[in-house]
C-alpha cells in the first residue's frame, strides 16, 4: 500500500499522480467521486478502473478512513464525536440538528495557538494543524455513522481555519466540487477570530462562501484582554479589511459575539459595537458564554476563571439596541452543553491543560 492518501489530493494533484501512471486525466476525475461521492475505502473497489490502474495506483497510494472512537448524545439531540488521529492526538466535531437542517461542525486543528480567554480549546495549547484528509474525514465518517445527509458545514470547532490556510482552503474546494461532496457554498460558514492577511487571501479564492467573524468586543483594550491576537490585528485594522471583503449578493458577514458578565455586555459596548460595524453588511449573534471553566474541575474544566455569563436581560438590552440601529441581532442558543459540546467548550480529551 501507497503512502499518498487519496483524500489529501485536490482534482489537479489527483491528475497530477494519474499523469504520472501514464493514464488520462478523466481517469482522475473516476477516482475522485469514487473517494468522495462513492466513499470507497479501498482501491479495488474502484471497478471501473482497469485492473492494471488499481494495482498501479495502490502501490502508490491509499485510502484512510477516522473512525468514530466515542459519541455523546446531548438532551437537545446534538451529538459530539471524539476522533483518534494516526498519532494518537483527539480532535471533535459536534453534530447540531435544527428543523430541517442538520450542521455539522468540524475542527481544523489539534489544539489552537490563539488562547482566547473564553475557550477551552486554547488551554491544550497548539499540537499541529489538521491534514485536508483528516478535516473532510469528520464529514465522511459521521455521513457513514448517520446514514442521513449533513445540510450545512461550520468550521467553528478546534483550532482557528486561518491559521490552516492550505489545507482548509482545499478542503472547501473538494467540498464544494461536482466531483467532490457537492455542497452548495451558501451552506458552508468558516469563522475566523481575524487573521487580517489570510482574510485577504480567502477573498481572492472567490469561493463565496460565508464568513462569521468572532469579534467579541468593540474596543481594543477589552478585546486585547480576552483575545490576543487582537494585538496583532486589531479591531480597527480587521474592520477595514472586512469592508472591502467581497461579498455575494444578498450575502452579510455574521459577527459572532460571546456575552461575558460585566466585560463585554454594557449598553456602552452596544453602541459602541453599533458604531464600529457602520458600513458593513452584517449580522450579528449574541452568543451566551459556556464557561469552559468549572468548580472542581468536571468534564476536563479549568478553575480559577473570573469570567461569567451575562445575565438574560442585559443580553436582551444589548440585542434591543443593535435592534434600534437597524442591525439584524440573534440570540444563539446554546445547544449541547450538558456534554460540553457548546461554543468555547471543546477540547481533545488527551490534551494537557495548561494552569
Amino acid at each position: 500500500m501507497g503512502n499518498v492518501d487519496l483524500k489529501d489530493l485536490s482534482l489537479r494533484e489527483m491528475e497530477n499522480l494519474i499523469s504520472q501512471l501514464g493514464e488520462r486525466s478523466y481517469r482522475a476525475l473516476q477516482i475522485f467521486e469514487w473517494v468522495f461521492q462513492k466513499n470507497a475505502g479501498d482501491i479495488k473497489e474502484m471497478t471501473n478502473l482497469p485492473l492494471k490502474l488499481r494495482n498501479s495506483l495502490g502501490e502508490l497510494a491509499c485510502i484512510t478512513r477516522l473512525p468514530i472512537t466515542d459519541k455523546r448524545v446531548s438532551k437537545d439531540g446534538t451529538r459530539k464525536y471524539l476522533f483518534v488521529l494516526e498519532d494518537d492526538n483527539t480532535i471533535e466535531s459536534v453534530l447540531i440538528p435544527d428543523k430541517e437542517k442538520l450542521t455539522l461542525c468540524i475542527s481544523t486543528q489539534v489544539g489552537c495557538k490563539l488562547n482566547c480567554s473564553f475557550c477551552l480549546t486554547g488551554k491544550g495549547g497548539f499540537v499541529r494543524n489538521l491534514k485536508t484528509s483528516e478535516i473532510i474525514e469528520q464529514v465522511l465518517s459521521i455521513r457513514r455513522e448517520i446514514q442521513e445527509n449533513i445540510t450545512n458545514i461550520v468550521f467553528m470547532g478546534m483550532g482557528e481555519p486561518l491559521d490552516n490556510y492550505e489545507n482548509v482552503i482545499k478542503t472547501i474546494k473538494i467540498m464544494i466540487s461536482p466531483h467532490g461532496l457537492k455542497i452548495p457554498v451558501r451552506r458552508i460558514t468558516l469563522s475566523t477570530a481575524g487573521i487580517i492577511p489570510e482574510i485577504i487571501r480567502l477573498a481572492g479564492e472567490n469561493l463565496k462562501i460565508n464568513l462569521a467573524v468572532s469579534l467579541n468586543a468593540a474596543d481594543n483594550e477589552t478585546r486585547d484582554g480576552i483575545m490576543p491576537v487582537n494585538k496583532k490585528y486589531p479591531i480597527d485594522k480587521l474592520l477595514e479589511t472586512l469592508k472591502e471583503y467581497p461579498l455575494p449578493q444578498g450575502r452579510r458577514i455574521t459577527f459572532e459575539y460571546v456575552m461575558i458578565n460585566s466585560i463585554n455586555d454594557t449598553i456602552k459596548d452596544a453602541k459602541r459595537l453599533s458604531k464600529i460595524l457602520k458600513g458593513i453588511r452584517c449580522k450579528i449573534n449574541l452568543i451566551p458564554l459556556n464557561p469552559p471553566f468549572t468548580k472542581g474541575g468536571k468534564e476536563g474544566g479549568i478553575e480559577g476563571s473570573n469570567l461569567e455569563p451575562s445575565h438574560p436581560e442585559s443580553i436582551e438590552e444589548f440585542q434591543s439596541l443593535l435592534i434600534s440601529k437597524h442591525y439584524t441581532v440573534i440570540i444563539r442558543k446554546s445547544k449541547g452543553a450538558d456534554i460540553w459540546a457548546a461554543c468555547g467548550q471543546l477540547r481533545s480529551s488527551k490534551m494537557t491543560i495548561k494552569d
